[in-house]
């Protein structure tokens, strides 16, 4: 790197830093203008430059505005903005205004939404202006992946802050892609057209996070060479982390319409952003069951994928709560009838855990054995020891079968003390580890079970794992409301999901 010292209007000095490497026939020159505020830009630049340099991209940084000049300007293909500079002089505004319309490049970057707020044009140039944000760590939805600026791009995911703009240009103005959260859609990264030249602006890159990112600095150079009409390729960056969205079949045609019955103001209506628990006036209207083989016509799935009909009503009694599979291939079901609103006493319950089995090859359940009965919302079952651990309401089962009939002969209490006060907010997802725990969930209900005759601190929402002899339970990690779901990849790393706006949890 090369440091120099300009003379700037006889009256002070400005330290000027270029990026030189070994030059290259068609290089672009970039002029990287900051300042010395809180983003820290010409650290930033330090961290651009080298990667940029090597990719033929020669940068130069500045920090005073005296450096905007249509005379300084014509030296560079793109001019980078990336800093917190609140006003600019008409002069400057010109000359910013005039490199761009008269074919020349301008790369706004996060903060620079936020910049020369006294000049609308400029603000109209950029395209929007920053209005306020949050903080987290996210992807951003590309909508425009044919556009040669993200054709072989796929994103990427980074800890940013969470931009929302106003005062939106929307003229010659194209989002390539949108940050999406419960509040909708947000353009994130967009391109413009101005007189004949181009603009290119991402939200990306409030610090070293996302600056040091591949993808960042990938996406930052594909819009440096758009905005400088630039066609050298580009390498296709693919975010090794990423997790391709599947292409999904179109729905089967000549599927059925549903039909409905009047049941009278039973159905309960929760009107979105009430008071937690208000409801308006009931519904009437219920569907009416489908016939099991209508019903496989409603499902859409992946291409490659298939829905095959395994096993039903009648041989399915009551309501399937939850399943697994055992190492034979058979599918064992948790039937209810007592959920969500009947919870019955230890012993007393109607619902039951039933083995389908396929005993002729034909990928459909032609036997069918009730393995346990008087249980009451089972919603929970894994398997240990040659039978099964269950969740049974209040109370963790574990039921064997000791004579090979499939009818469990053993019935022995693990845990005793959930709390059911609502059914919906209970102990769900058991999944046994790699370390031979077993891994569930606690909803919203907070339980403080019983373990070998000693009640244990209470939690809520969350993570917990237990051993499966019933000798020790662990709580975890809490998360953000009603937990439901759990799994676990083949590298042992363990994922939870609840049941509003968070459906993807991590447990470190």
């Amino acid at each position: 790197m090369r440091f120099s010292s300009v003379a700037v209007r006889h009256l002070f000095w400005v330290t000027v830093l270029t990026w030189v490497t070994q030059g290259t026939a068609g290089e672009l020159h970039v002029l990287f203008l900051g300042d010395n505020g809180h983003h820290q830009p010409r650290d930033r630049f330090s961290i651009l430059a080298p990667t940029l340099g090597d990719r033929g991209i020669q940068c130069t940084y500045v920090d005073r505005m005296e450096e905007i000049t249509s005379e300084n300007l014509a030296d560079y293909d793109v001019l980078l903005l990336y800093g917190n500079i609140d006003v600019i002089e008409a002069t400057q505004e010109q000359a910013i205004l005039r490199f761009v319309s008269q074919g020349k490049g301008f790369v706004p970057i996060h903060c620079a939404s936020y910049c020369f707020r006294n000049s609308p044009d400029l603000v109209e140039l950029i395209g929007a202006q920053f209005a306020r944000h949050g903080v987290g760590t996210f992807r951003t939805s590309i909508v425009a992946d044919a556009h040669p600026l993200t054709n072989g791009f796929s994103g990427f995911e980074s800890w940013d802050e969470t931009y929302v703009h106003h005062l939106h240009n929307e003229k010659d103005r194209t989002v390539l892609s949108y940050r999406v959260d419960a509040d909708g859609r947000e353009p994130w990264t967009w391109i413009r057209y101005h007189g004949q030249g181009r603009v290119f602006y991402t939200a990306w890159g409030h610090d070293q996070r996302t600056w040091k990112h591949a993808g960042f600095q990938n996406l930052l150079e594909r819009g440096i060479r758009w905005a400088a009409k630039d066609t050298t390729a580009v390498p296709v960056y693919k975010d090794p982390h990423s997790f391709p969205v599947p292409t999904i079949k179109d729905p089967h045609p000549g599927v059925a319409e549903f039909t409905y019955r009047d049941v009278g103001g039973r159905i309960p209506n929760y009107p979105k952003s009430g008071k937690w628990g208000t409801q308006a006036e009931p519904f009437r209207r219920m569907q009416d069951p489908v016939q099991p083989e209508e019903s496989l016509r409603h499902v859409v799935v992946p291409e490659g994928f298939r829905v095959e009909l395994f096993a039903a009503d009648p041989d399915i009694q009551g309501k399937p709560i939850c399943m697994t599979w055992d190492d034979r291939g058979r599918l064992w079901i948790a039937e209810t009838y007592d959920y969500p609103n009947e919870l019955q006493p230890s012993g007393f319950g109607r619902d039951r855990i039933r083995i389908c089995e396929d005993t002729d090859g034909d990928w459909r359940a032609d036997k069918f054995t009730v393995f346990a009965e008087q249980l009451s919302i089972p919603t929970s079952i894994t398997f240990h020891d040659h039978g099964v651990i269950v969740q049974d309401g209040t109370r963790t089962l574990f039921l064997r079968d000791t004579d090979g009939d499939d009818v469990a002969d053993e019935r022995r209490t693990l845990f005793t003390g959930w709390n059911q006060r609502d059914t919906h907010g209970g102990v769900s997802n058991f999944q046994y580890g790699l370390d031979n725990w077993v891994y569930a969930m606690q909803g919203y209900n907070e339980s403080a079970p019983t373990v070998e005759g000693e009640q244990q601190p209470g939690f809520r929402m969350g993570f917990f794992r237990f051993r499966p002899n019933g000798s020790e339970i662990e709580f975890l990690r809490s998360t953000n409301n009603n937990t439901w779901g759990l799994g676990i990849s083949e590298e042992g790393v363990i994922f939870g999901s609840t049941a509003n706006r968070n459906p993807s949890v991590y447990l470190p």
